[in-house]
């Protein structure tokens, strides 16, 4: 069956970017509507393509989609929404404070816990207010809270005063402040989410062990607030590959090896399979097809190599600096670790001293090449250590004199993506600091918005009081070091695909925020530039050349085009040909 059958009134599409959320969601909808059903679909992603894969100009209220009879649609925009709430928070405090307070709390509300928080709001409305969606008989959500906005709400201690003291620093609770009015509200939302006769909540992935791996994270955390009414969608399966190509039987194997390892936390739900579709679903016909799963056949199209350099490039330029650092940076499942090994390796190789630093919990890429190269040492940042130090340095200083409900909201605060951000920040900063005498390769660096966060004297100030009590030397040199040019350069890593693009020109701009221009833009495993012949494989190649020629003319100063390769790109050989 390719797509998850739908009973309940409201079903939410979730999972990693780019595995097809909006794709799926779109064409259950209009399955549903086809069968004479009144549906509405909302899109809170905030690179939401609706518009284009429907083919209907859409707003934030429902506007009914041409040619789809019984379907309507409408976008919630969640940088806008947090745009107003960050407004409505810091707007009563201008010309009672001074500028410099203002700023530092315009940047604690621009992170992603409120961009969450005003989504939530704005759905909220959808999910938890009956008559707002009267006359819909389905429901249908492109992009689901996180568990840790779910936690938020849920927490009994959530609405005291506890919140109003904790605007500052990089807490996630500040954008909870101004929300205590919506308490029924999304008591009554929370409440429909984990009612299974109710909502369904389908976890999207591709077949490729990242995206199932976070599919099965997801659903354990979903599961453990109460939400199991769960289904697994597999979208882009590959099958039947030409057997004269080395790409596509490499491809169509990495699939059925990753689903041969499926966790076990998906491995009882009921599950869909959507198979490859290269020609992309924009468009009514094309969702109808996908509803189906018989796109027509494609004619091979040759694709020729677009003309943009390879990997090695960029590499012989950083070799000329000797020190510094280099810093991998993206959304999940570019490859950020792999492309971070491969250019420690290519630099070690050169003679230099190199320190490859990741955050891969499992680390397995990194320690591959560890040995390989005397110029190469392996420095692993372990999230969950950092993370565990951090957080009993807090409880200690700030959680002491607290009851038992307040110490509950700091506890939940601290398992927040800003703790971890915090946490891992200050094991960046002392890595940072090696640069000075040898090239450290980092996967994965601290966004603009935690660097910006931090650079404000007030908010970093308070969260040095509530942690440590002390300013390293290492962070306090960090932003400069960032900031020069000559001393740091991020890679902005990203699949040839809507949602990697769009997701790194937003981090593009909040580097830019914070003073730090990227260094280059690298577009990973593109099939056009791999040279397959196979049918479907060369046609989603074609695919590919207006998101290779928008990163090369819009986005990047320096840009670099890496081919999906067959191999496996673990070991030192591995690695070595992704920078040959």
């Amino acid at each position: 069956m390719p797509l998850p059958p739908l009973a309940t009134r409201h079903a939410f599409f979730t999972g990693k970017g780019g595995v097809g959320k909006t794709s799926l969601s779109c064409a259950s909808a209009l399955a549903l509507a086809d069968a004479g059903r009144r549906v509405l679909l909302v899109s809170t992603d905030p690179a939401s393509n609706l518009d284009e894969v429907l083919g209907t100009p859409l707003s934030p209220e429902p506007t009914p989609v041409a040619g789809a009879g019984g379907l309507w649609a409408l976008n919630i925009d969640p940088e806008a929404a947090a745009a107003a709430y960050r407004e409505q928070m810091v707007g009563p405090y201008r010309g009672l404070l001074p500028p410099a307070a203002i700023a530092s709390m315009e940047e604690q509300f621009s992170g992603a816990c409120t961009v969450e928080i005003a989504a939530f709001d704005a759905f909220s409305r959808l999910l938890g207010d009956a008559d707002a969606t009267a006359g819909f008989e389905h429901v249908i959500f492109d992009t689901a809270p996180t568990g840790h906005t779910l936690r938020l709400l849920t927490l009994p201690s959530a609405w005291d005063e506890f919140i109003a003291s904790s605007t500052g620093g990089a807490s996630c609770l500040g954008p909870l402040a101004g929300l205590e009015k919506q308490k029924a509200l999304y008591a009554a939302t929370v409440a429909r989410l984990a009612d299974p006769a109710s909502t369904t909540v389908v976890l999207v992935s591709r077949p490729e062990a990242a995206a199932l791996r976070e599919a099965a994270r997801t659903s354990a955390e979903l599961a453990a607030l109460g939400i199991g009414h769960q289904r697994l969608a597999i979208n882009g399966l590959f099958g039947n590959p030409d057997p004269d190509d080395a790409v596509a039987l490499a491809f169509a194997r990495r699939a059925h090896e990753a689903l041969a390892g499926l966790p076990d936390a998906l491995a009882d739900l009921p599950r869909s399979t959507t198979g490859y579709l290269p020609l992309g679903t924009a468009g009514l016909e094309a969702l109808r097809a996908m509803a189906r799963d018989d796109q027509p056949m494609v004619r091979p199209t040759p694709v020729g190599r677009p003309a943009l350099p390879d990997l090695s490039a960029l590499v012989e330029d950083l070799a000329g600096t000797g020190h510094g650092v280099v810093m991998t940076m993206g959304k999940g499942g570019v490859g950020k670790t792999t492309l971070a090994a491969a250019i420690a390796l290519a630099l070690a190789r050169r003679g230099l001293p190199v320190t490859l630093t990741t955050t891969d919990p499992a680390a397995h890429v990194a320690e591959s090449v560890a040995a390989d190269g005397a110029g190469l040492k392996l420095e692993r940042i372990d999230p969950a250590v950092e993370v565990a130090t951090y957080r009993a340095a807090v409880l200690a200083k700030a959680g002491a004199a607290l009851d038992p409900r307040a110490r509950a909201m700091l506890e939940e605060d601290l398992r927040s993506p800003c703790t971890e951000e915090i946490a891992v920040f200050h094991a960046f900063a002392r890595a940072v600091a090696e640069g000075q005498d040898r090239i450290v390769v980092m996967d994965t660096a601290p966004t603009g918005h935690t660097i910006l966060l931090l650079d404000a004297a007030e908010a970093y100030h308070r969260e040095v009081l509530r942690s440590r009590g002390e300013l390293p030397e290492a962070v306090r040199m960090l932003l400069p070091r960032l900031r020069d040019p000559g001393y740091s350069r991020m890679l902005l890593v990203t699949l040839p695909e809507a949602t990697p693009v769009h997701e790194a020109e937003r981090l593009q701009a909040d580097l830019r925020r914070a003073g730090i221009e990227p260094w280059a833009w690298v577009i990973n495993q593109s099939l056009a530039a791999s040279g397959t012949t196979d049918a479907r494989l060369a046609a989603r190649g074609a695919y590919e050349l207006g998101w290779i020629d928008e990163v090369a003319t819009r986005h990047a100063r320096r840009c670099a085009l890496l081919p999906w390769l067959p191999g496996p790109l673990t070991g030192a050989e591995g690695l070595g040909t992704i920078a040959a």
